[in-house]
């Protein structure tokens, strides 16, 4: 029984496997802060690229219709 008791508690406080899932939870976290990012920066893009073809088309100084503003 005593050593099945230090092959259980061996088994617990091994943490080889531990480190592969803290790889993946970080690099799943990393590639949602990048889509993230690169989702507000396209928004921010269209709406500078839909403000200057107001200005150019209509001589008017307002974004329309950029995702979703107003």
């Amino acid at each position: 029984m005593n050593m099945m008791t230090r092959k259980i508690m061996d088994f617990i406080k091994d943490e080889e496997g531990l480190t592969t899932v803290e790889y993946a939870i970080a690099g799943a976290l990393v590639a949602a802060i990048v889509v993230a990012a690169f989702t507000d920066l396209g928004c921010e893009v269209a709406a500078t690229v839909q403000y200057l073809a107001d200005v150019i088309s209509d001589g008017e100084d307002a974004v329309r219709g950029a995702c979703g503003d107003a």
